[in-house]
């Protein structure tokens, strides 16, 4: 069975890195060609950022697969023989904790990188050491306390049920979507809300809520640029009553209109049940991999030198988690991106086609987001449609851009900037 389980694992870092290597020569070549939506210094700038993370991507990709390699050869006997904790939910909350310590320490070095290097050369990056500290020792802390009950419960679980994969699968998604609800409330710990001022932006906002139904929960300005340059925005809230939350970036950037234009787009996903589907589909994930990972034999244990106890068992299933997600993905983000091109339409009849064509232009120069990708990647990580794509379904020929600081203006369309929307894929 681990041979079995190896192969797999293999096969799988095999197409990650195939994807990767792919991804690093097309925009390499892309990066050369004429530009689209930017100017020739930020479309080359753009390209470069892209590769960077490719590259650190790509070894980190490499180091992973060593890693899940060490785990189940070694590392778990190890990290069993290390803990003498007695009392089984105890013992299998401290062995998840060493499990994803083990983790970080390995990781941290590519998040410094990513952070220190890559994000402050491209200009993204904004926080201090000391402030990245800060942050570290606040969701640590956070972790250790809401991670330890999980632990805990998942531990009681399968102390207790014989079918404890369904029982620990209701119990992790009832804690998914209790996070989403209170996501808002856990970033308030790490960032500043301010109320959005009174004024025309403010009242528009509201107006918009009313229209498709929603109750404002409150629109509040959260200080952003501190840690990083890029633009966002997001809804909190899973029920009617919403919270608006605007990076104060993107107050910066965006006019009024290209700012509703982006909200428009945003309650389009309400008003089509969007998030209700992606809840769906992460429950559809989190039960197959609760099946699937809580029938693994008891053999499959034993060559791995321990013995099936509770924290061998949830570290296990998060161990072979991205192997599944993988699997996945590629369905999962072309729902989304049927999803988006829904929301863009719906947001282009709420703001305006020209504004949001507008605002997701200046995203995209904003974020220094490379507009091309090889397809391979849109296909399996894209979860949303390329930009290119979606300001052709709006009605904008890029082919049309001059390469500057504007664009050649489109019937119908404005020349108030160029566009990049948030809801970039995360690729």
């Amino acid at each position: 069975m681990l041979e079995t389980i190896i192969i797999f694992y293999s096969i799988y870092t095999f197409m990650k890195v195939y994807i990767s290597v792919m991804q690093i020569g097309y925009i390499n070549e892309e990066k050369r060609k004429t530009p689209v939506l930017m100017s020739a210094d930020k479309y080359l700038t753009a390209g470069n950022y892209a590769v960077a993370n490719g590259k650190l991507e790509l070894v980190s990709t490499l180091v992973d697969y060593l890693v899940f390699i060490w785990w189940v050869f070694t590392g778990f006997a190890w990290l069993s023989s290390m803990i003498t904790i007695e009392g089984n939910i105890m013992y299998a909350v401290a062995f998840l904790f060493g499990f994803i310590l083990v983790n970080y320490i390995i990781g941290l070095p590519f998040e410094l990188y990513q952070k220190f290097k890559i994000d402050e050369a491209f200009g993204f990056n904004k926080m201090t050491p000391k402030m990245y500290v800060i942050d570290t020792l606040k969701s640590s802390a956070l972790f250790i306390v809401l991670g330890g009950a999980i632990f805990a419960l998942l531990a009681w679980i399968i102390g207790n049920y014989e079918s404890w994969w369904l029982w620990g699968f209701i119990a992790m998604f009832s804690v998914a979507i209790l996070a989403n609800v209170l996501a808002p409330t856990f970033m308030a710990i790490f960032n500043k809300f301010s109320p959005l001022e009174e004024g025309e932006l403010k009242e528009k906002i509201s107006a918009m809520m009313d229209k498709v139904g929603l109750e404002n929960d409150g629109i509040f300005v959260m200080d952003a640029s501190k840690r990083d340059s890029r633009l966002n925005a997001f809804f909190g809230g899973l029920g009617k009553s919403k919270r608006v939350v605007l990076f104060d970036t993107l107050l910066e950037k965006l006019n009024t209109k290209e700012l509703l234009a982006v909200l428009g787009h945003e309650l389009g996903h309400y008003t089509h049940g969007d998030i209700w589907k992606n809840i769906g589909l992460m429950g559809l994930l989190l039960f197959i991999a609760f099946y699937l990972f809580g029938h693994l034999p008891d053999a499959l244990f034993t060559q791995m030198g321990v013995i099936p106890e509770a924290g061998v068992q949830i570290a296990m299933l998060m161990l072979l988690l991205p192997l599944l997600s993988f699997v996945f993905t590629p369905f999962m983000s072309a729902v989304s991106r049927h999803n988006e091109y829904a929301a863009d339409e719906f947001g282009s009849e709420m703001g305006g086609k020209e504004n949001l064509v507008s605002a997701l232009m200046k995203l995209v120069t904003e974020n220094k987001s490379f507009p091309k990708s090889h397809p391979l990647v849109i296909f399996f990580y894209y979860t949303h449609p390329p930009v290119l794509e979606r300001l052709k379904e709006l009605g904008f020929d890029a082919s049309n851009t001059i390469v500057g600081e504007e664009v050649i203006e489109e019937p119908g369309l404005s020349k108030d900037g160029i566009f990049a929307h948030m809801d970039k894929s995360d690729h």
